[in-house]
């Protein structure tokens, strides 16, 4: 017997990536004008931004393969 979920995964694997590299640009544009603008930052701003962009490049490389690869085949 099988079950079908109502999600649509290659949309979400696909926002997924998109997120994440928005993540990982914004915390990369910021940290590279930050620096041009303001010459040193505070501890926190480097720390934000270096956070932004770890968290954007784990969202946009695993989830491709959480929803389009391991999620479908589980189900």
């Amino acid at each position: 017997m099988a079950r079908y979920s109502g999600y649509d995964y290659p949309k979400l694997a696909k926002t997924g990536f998109l997120f994440g590299l928005v993540l990982f640009v914004v915390g990369s544009a910021s940290e590279l004008v930050g620096h041009a603008l303001f010459g040193s930052l505070p501890q926190w701003e480097n720390t934000l931004f270096v956070s932004l962009i770890a968290v954007g490049f784990l969202v946009g490389f695993f989830s491709p393969f959480v929803f389009g690869v391991i999620i479908p085949l589980v189900e």
